[in-house]
C-alpha cells in the first residue's frame, strides 16, 4: 500500500502489521514504562472487542511486539499497537513485547495512520483530522499523504472536506450513525444536521440522499459529485491543457456519461486529435 510499510519503518513493518518478529528484535518491558503516543489518531477504542483481546492475552500473551519510540529515562511512546497495550492492562500482565525505534513525529504520525487505516480501525473523522495533520503540521501535499497511507488523493480530499461539516454532524460520523459517503452528501447544503437526522430516520441510500442534497442546495451551489468523476476530469483537463467536462450517470441499463473537451483555436483542435489518434 503506498510506498509500503517497509518504507515507512524497515524491517519493523511487521511489528505494524501484526505478525511475527525476529526474537532478536523485540525486547519486554514494563507496562508502566510506556504511554499513548500523541499522534495516535484514533481516539475510542471499542469496550467489547478490548475485553475480547484481553481475553486472548490472558491465555497466550501478547503475541506481536509493540513498536516504541524513546522519549527518556525508562519512557517510551506507544507509535503502534496502543490496543494491544490497553488490553495487556486489562489482561493484568506487567509487562509487554516490544521493538524500540528512533523516529521523528512525522514518521510517528504516519505510521500510526497506516496501522489504524489498514486495519480499518478509524472512523471517518479521525481519519480526516489524521490526513489534516500530516497536511498542516508537516507540511505534506493531499498527493504525498495519499501515497503514504495507500489510498487515492480524490478519497484523501474528500475525507478531509468532511471536515468542514458541523460538529454535530461530525458526530453523528464518529459513532457510526452516519457513514462516510451520506456525509458528503451534505456538503453545502442549508442546513446539514437537520438532512443528516433525516437520512438517519428515512435509511436514505446514498444517491437517494445525493439527489435529494442536490434539490437542497443553496442557489448557485455546487451539487455533489462522484469524486472519482471528479478527479479522473482534473486529471483529463490537467493532461490536455484545455477544460474538460465528464458528466456520468448510473441507471438500471448501466453506465453512460459524455466526454466534453472545449478548444479555442484550430490548432487546439489539430492537437486533440493527434492525441486521440495517436498509436
Amino acid at each position: 500500500m503506498g510506498r509500503g510499510l517497509s518504507a515507512l519503518i524497515g524491517d519493523d513493518a511487521a511489528a505494524v502489521k501484526g505478525e511475527p518478529v525476529a526474537k532478536k528484535d523485540t525486547r519486554s518491558l514494563p507496562i508502566a514504562f510506556l504511554q499513548p503516543g500523541k499522534y495516535q489518531p484514533r481516539k475510542t477504542f471499542d469496550e467489547e472487542p478490548m475485553q475480547s483481546l484481553a481475553a486472548s492475552i490472558r491465555e497466550v500473551g501478547v503475541l506481536s511486539p509493540i513498536l516504541v519510540r524513546p522519549l527518556g529515562q525508562d519512557r517510551y511512546e506507544i507509535v503502534a499497537g496502543e490496543r494491544r497495550w490497553r488490553a495487556a492492562q486489562l489482561a493484568k500482565l506487567h509487562d509487554v513485547p516490544v521493538v524500540v525505534r528512533e523516529m521523528a513525529d512525522r514518521e510517528a504520525l504516519e505510521i500510526a495512520i497506516v496501522e489504524n487505516v489498514q486495519r480499518a480501525d478509524l472512523n471517518a473523522m479521525e481519519e480526516a483530522a489524521a490526513y489534516q495533520e500530516l497536511i498542516e503540521k508537516f507540511g505534506r501535499t493531499q498527493e504525498e499523504v495519499a501515497k503514504e497511507v495507500g489510498k487515492s488523493r480524490p478519497h484523501v480530499a474528500n475525507t478531509i472536506r468532511l471536515l468542514r461539516l458541523p460538529g454535530a454532524v461530525q458526530d453523528m460520523v464518529r459513532d457510526g450513525r452516519l457513514t462516510a459517503s451520506h456525509a458528503r452528501t451534505l456538503l453545502g447544503v442549508p442546513d446539514p444536521e437537520a438532512m443528516a437526522q433525516e437520512l438517519i430516520a428515512r435509511d436514505l441510500t446514498v444517491r437517494e440522499a445525493e439527489r435529494k442534497s442536490d434539490a437542497k442546495k443553496r442557489p448557485g451551489g455546487k451539487a455533489y459529485r462522484d469524486p472519482n468523476i471528479a478527479a479522473l476530469e482534473s486529471s483529463v483537463s490537467n493532461t490536455l491543457g484545455l477544460k474538460t467536462q465528464i458528466t456520468h450517470s448510473v441507471s438500471k441499463k448501466g453506465d453512460k456519461g459524455e466526454v466534453k473537451i472545449a478548444y479555442a483555436s484550430l490548432e487546439q483542435l489539430d492537437e486533440i486529435v493527434r492525441r486521440l489518434t495517436r498509436t
